[in-house]
């Protein structure tokens, strides 16, 4: 809509004067009473508010599991129903609301790829194989992106739905040997010192990174995929932090434990030699993903994705809305256990009962 020129009244004076007449008439009618409430010219929202208000209520108090089922074969299953499983929190049991068998929901995925000294001769494989894995997986409605961990944490590629965007930062990547610890490749002072600590892979802190800066915001299926051989050296973070903060996530951690044993034979570091398998083990159980050696083995390493890719399309979603009500911050354990001869499932370990800010009053 157009308004008319100014220029088309002929009587400008009088045009001005019905104009103030006007504009002081309304400022007379709408004007309230000193002693009146104030009154609001504004719409009426507050409906919506309160519709908005029990919709995140409502939200908040859902939890939300992905899990995959086996067989006792390690096949996966993929036809169960809502009344084939089972959810305890803390040992007691909840009432699944809703339950569904989920392979095209949007996927966001993080690659963490482990750029250290320890891994100058199997880094090639890793980003051949991984590049194949993005280009299979990563659809129109999927986002990844790449990070990569050894004295500092660099995104590579921020959040895309091209493949070849991060097949591209995926082949930039390059061994970061650091320096000033005595020529050990990948063991060197950081950005940020730590005394005494030789600074040099930032494993546990790049996890917990990430979820907490890049993951925790998204909504859906949410997946890091870690290349490394677990070693961490130098993190503020302890392995328990990592966890949380991917739990807190709702993030699923697979680790393909890539290490090449030729390294550790000949930097024993002080004697302890590899120790990562455990670690990252525990990481991934924790939740609710898996870890599988590959060792330095391209095949090996090929299959492991495609293990990956099978789970992460032949998921469950199952939610409820818990008996402990309370958002007080603590950890809940949970069990899932689904019926049939040997089935087991593969679910993060619990949750953190976390208050959104509008709850805590922030």
């Amino acid at each position: 809509m157009q308004l008319r020129p100014v220029i088309q009244l002929r009587r400008p004076f009088l045009a001005l004067f019905l104009l103030s007449c006007s504009a002081f008439s309304a400022f007379a009618q709408e004007a309230p009473s000193p002693d009146a409430s104030p009154v609001s010219n504004a719409p009426d929202t507050s409906q919506q508010e309160d519709r908005a208000a029990t919709t995140l209520r409502v939200n908040v108090n859902l939890v939300s599991l992905y899990f995959t089922v086996r067989d006792k074969r390690g096949g996966l299953i993929p036809n169960l129903g809502k009344d084939d499983c089972n959810i305890l929190e803390d040992k007691q049991p909840q009432k699944i609301k809703n339950f569904s068998a989920e392979a095209d929901l949007p996927l966001t995925l993080g690659i963490l790829l482990d750029t250290s000294g320890s891994q100058q001769n199997v880094l090639p494989m890793e980003q051949q194989t991984g590049s194949a894995f993005v280009k299979r997986i990563l659809r129109s409605k999927d986002e990844a992106f790449l990070v990569s961990f050894d004295v500092q944490i660099s995104l590579l590629q921020d959040f895309t739905s091209n493949p070849r965007s991060i097949e591209k930062a995926m082949d930039e990547a390059q061994i970061n040997v650091g320096g000033g610890s005595g020529g050990v490749p990948g063991i060197g002072q950081g950005p940020v010192p730590v005394q005494g600590t030789p600074k040099g892979t930032l494993l546990y802190d790049a996890v917990d990174q990430v979820s907490t800066d890049k993951m925790r915001s998204e909504t859906g299926r949410k997946a890091l995929i870690l290349l490394t051989d677990g070693e961490d050296q130098g993190s503020r973070d302890k392995i328990t932090d990592a966890i949380a903060a991917a739990q807190k996530a709702n993030t699923i951690i697979y680790v393909l434990l890539i290490a090449d044993r030729g390294f550790y034979n000949s930097y024993s570091f002080g004697g302890i030699g590899y120790s990562g398998a455990s670690l990252m083990k525990r990481m991934a159980d924790e939740t609710g993903g898996r870890m599988i050696d590959v060792g330095n083995n391209g095949k090996k390493m090929e299959a492991a994705f495609q293990q990956i890719e099978d789970e992460l399309r032949t998921q469950y979603l199952a939610s409820y809305t818990p008996t402990n009500n309370k958002l007080d911050g603590s950890y809940r354990k949970l069990d899932i256990s689904c019926k049939g001869d040997g089935l087991k499932v593969q679910a993060r370990k619990g949750y953190y009962a976390i208050p959104s800010p509008e709850d805590s009053g922030q």
